[in-house]
């Protein structure tokens, strides 16, 4: 027989943001118990309101699991004395078992004999497991910032207000604080408060919608995305979507109700971002453009009561927001009194990190890099890059940015249009940010590309020189998605560009200010480098041995890299390529390192020889000149046509030979073609 768990966690309003990891965490931890507990159990599902977490795990197992235990303890030798009486080692491991000393077996192994035990531990009810079970559950859900309350020595979210728990309908006694368990939960706060019953998940979900409450966040974020649309569709306009802000919403309300407010249109006058950050980020509301994209003076928001008076509720939305659009306004017109350039003296006063100095000295040292990078890769735009490099982070000290922080590079981007400079300064102050997030936009101008690299790798050296580096729980500086979009910035302009020597550059920009030895640094924000490719190649399902065989050949420059990787990638694909790569692994492990010595034609003593040395000639020429083009499809075909004289000279010659000379000449044969087929890929690391 198996039965229905049944949890839930009723409390105080949750933080939104706190409510999709506790669903999880609420999950994980329920199966972990189960499964240790050898409790077999079918489907598991969460829910989450602000004002509750809940849990079903269907046909959970009405007997645990009987457990065969077998365990073999210390040597008889060790286990008794010279009389036969049992030692410590044999009553500690009998003690350990739950058996007398008596009880324990003998068995001979290949190191003597043993003591051994084998029982069975039969399963007992799951009904009177699961209370000391569930309640470790509760009791080992953590969130980002916990309370006490009361007296109580427990802490949650917010205060705990009820508990549901049941197995099979029937309640499962335990305490939390001072909440006991029971079948009672509560419908929506202010529209249907009173208590009801619960008997399992199918009454639950019932139950809570007679009383206003969605329970199931995928079916509100669901409602919610059909009411905005609905609103935005009476009102002759178009969605500005926001998915963030929509699952943000759904963990807000419980019973959403889409209520569409207006603002004065003088406040269109302010910048698009600016006014969606300010309605977005204090009020959730969201916004609406019309046909052409044009933000128009109305929004979206969500009540989480369903309004009598639909235009009452709007009028007070109207409100809230004017105050907020007013104080944008305000601060829009009190920066254009200062221009951008002149805000680089507050850098000084700024501190960009207390071991790396201020916003001032890290826009010089980024602003060398760039223009470095510019006049490498695009001379033209020198002095376009060494005025945004200088310009990008000025609006850092503007009272807009202060106040909406997220609108940094925005707002320096506007005022640099107001002021008149070129459009591609003005973007890359914007661009220079990008990619804000994994696969996010990256810069669509040079400009933007080479600020946004140098700021990046400025950033990254800075960390590692003062040890600051990620651990795998920490990145405080964003280290990982910084290295990230270089990587993809380099790829996506298709700059040949050697890390080596960026990160080179940085190092000697950083001065005294490194704390860490600069060649150890180099070395670590390298590997950092190559390692952040690695997983973003194998993270689009690229095969790993693949990407591995071609870093290991050289990660001088990530576009040449990725060239390397793609070829070997459409060779392993042909049918032919198995053979091919046992060939040259055959060859990289006879030769270890290699040799230095020059191939002597002379010293040939088998036409296998004679044939594999003019077969790697005409390959060399033709290998050479499509990877000084970087055709590395067509050096790996010219190269792949080693194989069969390859296979001919391991068959018709012993390559360690008596003769030191001959030795050496097969061996410098062999290294000759290892070194050619090398600097593509180390054909050893392709799995078998």
């Amino acid at each position: 027989m198996s039965a229905e768990l049944f949890l839930e966690i009723g409390s105080e309003e949750i933080p939104a943001g706190f409510l999709p990891k506790a669903m999880a965490d609420l999950e994980r931890l329920m199966r972990k118990e189960l499964e240790s507990a050898r409790i077999s159990f079918g489907q598991i599902a969460t829910f989450a309101t602000p004002r509750r977490i809940a849990l079903s795990v269907q046909d959970v197992d009405a007997m645990q699991q009987r457990q065969e235990v077998t365990a073999t303890g210390p040597s008889t030798k060790v286990a008794f004395d010279a009389e036969g009486n049992p030692t410590r080692a044999a009553q500690g491991f009998a003690r350990s078992n739950g058996v007398e000393v008596s009880e324990l077996s003998r068995t001979l192994t290949d190191k003597g004999e043993y003591l051994y035990i084998s029982k069975v531990i039969e399963g007992r009810p799951t009904q009177d497991l699961l209370p000391e079970m569930v309640k470790k559950v509760v009791e080992g859900l953590s969130f980002k910032k916990s309370m006490r309350w009361k007296d109580l020595d427990v802490r949650f979210a917010r205060p705990v207000q009820w508990i549901v728990a049941l197995y099979g309908g029937k309640v499962l006694p335990f305490s939390f604080g001072n909440i006991e368990t029971g079948n009672l939960s509560r419908g929506h706060r202010f529209m249907a408060p009173d208590a009801f019953e619960v008997q399992g998940v199918e009454s639950y979900l019932a139950e809570t919608k007679k009383r206003f409450v969605m329970a199931d966040p995928v079916e509100r974020r669901a409602t919610i995305a059909a009411q905005v649309e609905e609103a935005a569709r009476r009102e002759g306009a178009q969605l500005n979507r926001d998915e963030e802000l929509l699952d943000e919403v759904t963990y807000l309300v419980e019973w959403p109700s889409a209520v569409t407010g207006t603002f004065e249109d003088k406040y269109l006058v302010l910048p698009r971002e600016l006014l969606i950050t300010s309605m977005r980020e204090h009020q959730r509301y969201f916004t609406l453009s019309d046909a052409e994209g044009k933000l128009l003076p109305r929004f979206v928001t969500i009540a989480n009561t369903l309004a009598k008076n639909p235009a009452l509720v709007a009028q007070g939305n109207e409100r809230v927001i004017r105050p907020r659009l007013a104080d944008a306004m305000f601060f829009w017109n009190e920066d254009q009194k200062v221009s951008l350039v002149s805000r680089l003296e507050s850098l000084k006063t700024v501190v960009y990190q207390a071991k790396l100095g201020s916003s001032y000295e890290k826009v010089m040292r980024f602003q060398a890099i760039a223009q470095s990078l510019a006049a490498q890769f695009a001379p033209e735009t020198q002095a376009l890059t060494a005025r945004a490099a200088l310009l990008a982070k000025c609006d850092l000290v503007s009272a807009m940015v202060f106040e909406f922080t997220e609108l940094q590079g925005i707002m320096g981007r506007e005022y640099a249009r107001i002021e008149g400079e070129d459009e591609r300064v003005a973007k890359a102050i914007h661009e220079h940010y990008l990619p804000i997030a994994a696969g996010g936009e990256l810069p669509g101008d040079d400009v933007g590309a080479f600020v946004s690299i140098a700021d990046k790798i400025d950033t990254i050296c800075g960390c590692f020189g003062v040890g600051l580096i990620p651990t795998g729980t920490a990145d405080p500086y964003a280290l990982r998605r910084g290295a990230i979009g270089i990587l993809n910035i380099i790829l996506d302009r298709g700059y040949a560009l050697s890390l080596p020597a960026l990160v080179d550059q940085a190092l000697v920009l950083m001065g005294e200010k490194l704390t860490r030895p600069a060649a150890e640094v180099r070395a670590d924000v390298l590997e950092f480098l190559k390692g952040r490719f690695f997983n973003m190649l194998t993270g689009q399902d690229v095969a790993q041995d693949v990407v591995d065989a071609a870093l290991c050949a050289g990660f001088d420059q990530p576009l040449d890299a990725l060239q390397r990787i793609e070829a070997l990638a459409a060779l392993k694909q042909k049918s032919d390529f198995e053979p091919l790569a046992v060939a040259f692994k055959r060859v990289g492990n006879i030769i270890k390192g290699g040799v230095a010595a020059s191939v002597d034609p002379e010293l040939f003593a088998s036409p296998c020889e004679t044939a594999l040395f003019e077969v790697l000639k005409q390959v060399q020429s033709q290998a050479t000149a499509a990877i000084d083009k970087g055709d590395y499809n067509a050096a790996l075909h010219s190269i792949a046509t080693l194989r069969a004289p390859v296979d001919s000279f391991f068959d018709g010659v012993m390559v360690m030979d008596k003769d030191d000379a001959v030795r050496t000449n097969r061996l410098a044969l062999l290294t000759a073609i290892a070194r050619l087929f090398g600097g593509i890929a180390d054909f050893s690391r392709i799995a078998d």
